[in-house]
């Protein structure tokens, strides 16, 4: 689920930058814990997965082809069942299909600018939920009225968007009630631009953030990828990436979780529909001075290496020249490693526990990530997650 920034000049949303949305204090322990899942190519065991920890796991991705909802690989069909099964075992668990993603959103504008169309994706939605007994549909439409990889969009896919996930809603409640309909939306303002947000949020049971990318390995300046903590303009005042902005033009400033789901609150989307995001995997940069241990610095590229979390606890947490730091208004780790100068944004069980307090905390339908597949075998994220989850 790769997703990438866009430079925006003009916002057609004001930004406020206090948020009045206070904390609910419930110590509830119900939150939602979804996890994106891609399959491996391979041999698979989805009884090794920690679907007790899980509330939802979503197998991504299914495509749109010929209007319809289709996997492009018959093995992933097969390897969805597998998975499926696994509810006997753990029958609280909800297993979800994700249709689109960031190489995979091609379809989707062209399906959904035509009722008839739009009526033939629905009943395919419906024929695939039945086939494989599944309990919901994720669209990661990325993005509507957007490019985002160099996807096909028009100015109605705004509209569209909405008839889409309301008429998708009305399929699903042909097969239950407590069929489960989200969305992934960007992490960031001009994303909410080009959609309906009040009349969406009427037809779907969670939007699910995808707050990370923040930055990512194509950007010319070091920052957070992921952070729950705002970071206001003024932090970073005077920083290479401070002047970077300006010359750009972005007069956002950096994101974050608490930043975005402050601008949702305050536009009256409720609280208990949004799902903050976690990010399984980092982002680097080579070619990093040393000012601020790298933090908000310029670049030479992209660092080539694996940047799965399991990758960076075992190898380069505090190991082979790399110093973990933390950032306390961000509220997010980062490395450094001055003999090569690269640069890695990440999350790890500190920051992730934040996130899933931060949540429970406020009431929030939960927490989700990308994805399952990059987590530690022992010790990880979703084991971060599952103990804040469960803490008095």
């Amino acid at each position: 689920m790769k997703k990438y920034k866009i430079s925006v000049l003009i916002l057609i949303i004001s930004i406020s930058y206090s948020c009045k949305t206070q904390y609910s204090s419930s110590g509830e322990e119900g939150i939602n814990v979804m996890a994106y899942y891609m399959p491996p190519r391979g041999n698979f065991n989805p009884e090794i997965l920690p679907l007790g920890k899980l509330t939802h796991i979503i197998y991504s991705f299914t495509e749109v082809i010929d209007n319809e909802m289709k996997f492009r690989n018959d093995s992933s069909g097969i390897k969805l069942k597998m998975l499926a099964k696994q509810k006997k075992e753990h029958p609280h668990l909800k297993v979800m299909i994700a249709c689109g993603g960031w190489s995979g959103s091609g379809g989707f504008s062209e399906m959904a600018k035509s009722a008839e169309n739009r009526e033939k994706f629905v009943k395919s939605v419906v024929r695939f939920i039945k086939k494989y007994k599944l309990d919901g549909l994720d669209i990661d439409w990325e993005y509507p009225g957007m490019r985002g990889i160099g996807n096909p969009f028009i100015p109605e896919d705004r509209e569209n968007f909405t008839r889409l996930m309301c008429e998708l809603r009305q399929g699903l409640d042909k097969i239950s009630k407590d069929q489960v309909l989200t969305f992934a939306a960007a992490g960031w303002e001009e994303f909410f631009n080009h959609i309906e947000m009040d009349k969406v949020m009427n037809c779907v049971t969670f939007m699910n953030i995808m707050t990370y990318d923040n930055v990512t390995g194509g950007s010319s300046y070091t920052a957070h990828h992921t952070n729950l903590g705002w970071v206001k303009k003024q932090d970073i005042a005077g920083t290479p990436a401070d002047l970077k902005m300006q010359e750009e033009g972005d007069t956002l400033g950096p994101a974050s979780a608490e930043k975005i789901i402050c601008f949702l609150t305050e536009r009256g989307i409720s609280i208990s529909q949004l799902v903050i995001g976690g990010a399984f995997y980092g982002r680097a940069w080579k070619g990093v001075p040393s000012v601020n241990n790298g933090l908000y610095q310029l670049n030479n590229g992209a660092w080539p290496k694996p940047t799965r979390y399991f990758n960076i606890r075992d190898s380069l947490e505090d190991k082979n020249g790399f110093v973990r730091y933390w950032d306390t208004i961000a509220k997010a780790p980062y490395l450094y490693n001055a003999a090569d100068s690269i640069f890695i944004s990440y999350e790890d069980t500190v920051s992730i526990r934040l996130k899933a307090r931060y949540a429970k905390d406020k009431g929030m339908g939960g927490i989700m990530f990308w994805q399952l597949a990059g987590d530690a075998k022992q010790d990880g994220l979703v084991d971060a997650i599952y103990a804040e989850k469960m803490k008095q």
